[in-house]
């Protein structure tokens, strides 16, 4: 079996999290609610066999092997351990996860999902439907069970666009599924979502896995089919933080610190700290970087923006080569850098400007000559 394909986001030292999608889907299905969760979080979405970007092929018709497919991923990009959340099919890999590999899960969030998705009989049906005509038959279904609002089409083009034997194989995985004499066994800490207008996986699943799963919480989101997270993604995602807790302020500043700066100039700044500055590396790392930097509302592109006009207007030329440097690294362009400074010459003043163009000339000059 290939390896699946998967994205990701946030920053590149946060706490892991792996989000699985449902049956049908595509990691696109956590397009709604990636910002809030990517901000502190270093996410990994990822792709079913033969959906979305990932290669069709044989080895992934039960929980089991899809579990392995994910931890693979995990193992490839060194998360030890991590918080993970899955829709439907996507939530029962999360359940063999933390049951057959409790080390490795953190955290688990089962959304719009089961103990046991009803009579196999049903899913091997359906298997032998799609594998004689295609997932063509299951895309006005699909809409009235994924969706209590507007339906999304680019998830519905994802099931018309699913190797239609690697779906038959998930269906496959589903008919065999069944956790319900196991639940006691999870211990990973577990956060239970269930969309109350839900036809394929309703409340009463819900309760099911949260009456059996050990200390598990159970949110019930009014409005909201069986793709919760694409129907109230706001809602979704505000379960989720809840969940998942508040990351310390001062370990995600860090992060995004060194992922915008760079190692070297953090690991210079700890160096030079004393005891009379340290508690100002403190405020800079929780509040600039933490809590700031950090925040959904914009890009680090848009912010570099911003933070290279502010020191040009206030003359801290230190600071502005600095990130000049953090411009480039957080995917500005120099003839985009040239077009902030000429911006900032019009509303900033050309005095400014001048200074800041030196600046960062010599920024790029000493990054030519190998010196980044």
């Amino acid at each position: 079996m290939m390896p699946l394909h998967y994205e990701l986001d946030g920053p590149a030292a946060g706490v892991p999290l792996i989000l699985g999608p449902s049956l049908g889907t595509s990691l696109h299905l956590w397009d709604g609610v990636l910002d809030r969760l990517a901000a502190t979080r270093r996410v990994l979405r990822f792709d079913l066999p033969g959906h979305g970007r990932s290669p069709a092929g044989p080895g992934a018709a039960n929980t089991v092997a899809l579990a392995g497919l994910v931890l693979e991923l995990a193992d490839r990009e060194g998360f030890d351990r991590f918080h993970y959340a899955g829709v439907s099919l996507g939530g029962a890999i999360g359940a063999r996860l933390a049951l057959d590999h409790p080390g490795r899960v953190a955290s688990l969030a089962m959304i719009c999902s089961a103990a046991r998705f009803g009579e196999p009989a049903g899913w091997k049906e359906r298997a032998a439907l799609v594998r004689e005509q295609g997932t063509g038959p299951l895309l006005v279904p699909a809409a009235g069970r994924w969706f209590a609002g507007e339906p999304r089409t680019r998830l519905l083009d994802d099931l018309a666009a699913a190797d239609a034997e690697s779906y038959a194989a998930c269906c496959d995985a589903l008919a065999e599924y069944d956790v319900r004499d196991r639940l006691g066994d999870i211990a990973a800490p577990a956060l239970i979502v269930a969309g109350r207008a839900d036809p394929a996986t309703p409340p009463a699943y819900a309760r099911e896995l949260a009456d059996g799963i050990p200390g598990a919480t159970l949110v019930e989101i009014p409005h909201a089919a069986h793709l919760a997270p694409a129907d109230r993604p706001d809602a979704v995602a505000a379960a989720l933080l809840a969940h998942l807790g508040e990351p310390d302020r001062r370990t995600a500043g860090t992060a995004v610190r060194r992922a915008v700066l760079g190692d070297a100039h953090v690991d210079r700044a700890v160096a030079r700290t004393t005891a009379f500055t340290a508690d100002f590396q403190d405020f800079i790392t929780r509040y600039a970087w933490g809590e700031i930097w950090t925040r959904p509302g914009l890009d680090r592109r848009t912010r570099s923006c911003v933070t290279l006009t502010a020191l040009t207007a206030l003359g801290h030329h230190d600071e502005l080569a600095l990130h000049v440097r953090a411009a480039l690294t957080n995917g500005l362009g120099t003839d985009e850098i040239k077009e902030v400074l000429l911006q900032a010459a019009v509303y900033c003043g050309v005095p400014a400007a001048n200074s800041a163009f030196a600046v960062a000339q010599r920024v790029l000059d000493e990054i030519s000559r190998g010196n980044p």
